[in-house]
């Protein structure tokens, strides 16, 4: 087999090796999995999916219960009050976009709570100047940073008492910081917290590449709205593109008026023959996140043999499907991303270099040889040129598939040591 592919015997054994000490990790991921599959199949269930939910509308979109019935599911996957669903969202960060725009209004202030914010968001919100940006409009922004990968309670405290916060934003995955992802036990105690001192804050959480690697969700410890992208967990590897939006009735209505016009909302949209693919999507995400936490846990612990250093590792309790690399070496991180690349199914035979990617201020390596362009949920790995040279590796389809990838990757590693 390893012949088929130019793997080395030495490279494979390792690999296998490695995965044997892992086991009691692989095996938890396997339960978690398993209750989340059964509350997917009972959603679908529950709201009665049939093949006529599979049918297209076009134009305004009305009446679309294919469309209806999506968001239905995900309201009962998530607990949540409602649910806003759509291909119309180009991304994750459109999405949150969308719902910054919806839920606040000029001299209003919005408070991140884990530090600066993804870098597609940096001109979104105007930390980096642009005239369409949230300060464009007199909306104002705040951040604290994280102490010791937790948050900062008394500066939250004295923030929170002293100024009239409408807004607060978490964003549970590390994007391209150094920090830690916040698990969901952390969430669940700062909401808390928050509440306490002033119930009324909106609290939303930023859950890309978050779903389902846990049984429950920040709607069911809290969190008033929840956002995250169908090229990530959800979308299953299936979903083309899109987004989500789910959370308290009132709020994801304001969302739904900003995606689509005030007095319409929810009820526009076409679906244009996507509605398939979001629901089988979603039926095979848990089994897919499984296998993307598989995979990010034999390379952390494969890495970590080879001596480099990882984050999380391999039996840290995880709160996403990503892996940190952490290279400290501008080649090694670009030779990394190029053997993940070589082992895809999709441009295999293309060699990715940094490059000015839109929305980010440094050059950035990417590899994501996926089927749909961006999808983080298949087998990828990123980084930008900066130190200390972190490579962020997420997702594959399969975790047979994210086996090879990784054994490409330490060839090309090795290639560079020589």
């Amino acid at each position: 087999m390893n012949n088929m592919l130019d793997i080395k015997e030495s490279t494979w054994n390792l690999i296998e090796q490695e995965e044997i000490n892992i086991q009691k990790e692989l095996n938890e991921v396997d339960q978690i999995c398993a209750y989340n599959s059964f509350k997917v199949l009972k959603a679908f269930q529950n709201n009665k999916v049939s093949e006529v939910h599979f049918n297209e509308t076009t134009g305004y979109g009305y009446n679309d219960i294919g469309r209806e019935t999506i968001e239905s599911i995900y309201k009962e996957i998530f607990n949540a009050e409602d649910a806003l669903v759509r291909g119309q969202f180009i991304s994750g960060s459109h999405a949150l976009t969308v719902a910054f725009f919806a839920l606040l209004r000029p001299n209003d202030t919005l408070l991140s709570i884990t530090g600066k914010p993804y870098d597609t968001l940096d001109e979104v919100i105007g930390i980096e100047e642009n005239s369409s940006s949230l300060m464009s409009f007199n909306i104002n922004y705040e951040q604290i940073n994280l102490i010791n990968n937790d948050f900062d309670y008394d500066r939250i405290k004295e923030t929170i008492t002293n100024k009239k916060i409408k807004l607060i934003e978490i964003q549970r995955s590390k994007g391209y910081s150094t920090r830690k992802s916040i698990t969901l036990d952390k969430v669940e105690k700062v909401i808390k917290f928050i509440k306490e001192i002033d119930k009324d804050i909106i609290i939303m959480i930023d859950n890309c590449y978050c779903e389902f690697v846990t049984k429950q969700e920040p709607t069911e410890i809290g969190a008033d709205i929840v956002v995250g992208s169908l090229i990530k967990n959800l979308g299953g590897g299936i979903a083309p593109n899109g987004a989500y939006i789910v959370g308290k009735k009132e709020l994801v209505e304001l969302c739904a008026e900003r995606l689509t016009l005030p007095g319409e909302g929810k009820e526009v949209g076409p679906t244009l023959g996507i509605n398939k693919q979001f629901l089988q999507g979603i039926y095979l995400a848990p089994r897919v996140v499984a296998n993307a936490l598989k995979t990010a846990i034999l390379t952390s612990k494969v890495l970590e043999t080879l001596g480099y250093e990882v984050e999380p590792k391999y039996n840290d309790k995880r709160a996403d499907i990503v892996q940190n690399i952490i290279f400290k070496d501008e080649t090694k991180l670009i030779k990394y991303c190029q053997g993940i690349q070589s082992g895809s199914a999709i441009d295999s035979y293309v060699e990715p270099v940094p490059w000015e990617m839109p929305g980010y201020t440094d050059k950035v390596i990417m590899a994501a040889g996926a089927f749909t362009q961006g999808s983080s949920i298949e087998l990828s790995c990123d980084g930008p040129i900066r130190p200390p040279y972190i490579a962020y590796q997420q997702g594959s389809l399969t975790y047979e598939y994210g086996k090879i990838g990784l054994a490409k990757a330490i060839q090309k590693l090795e290639e560079q040591n020589d």
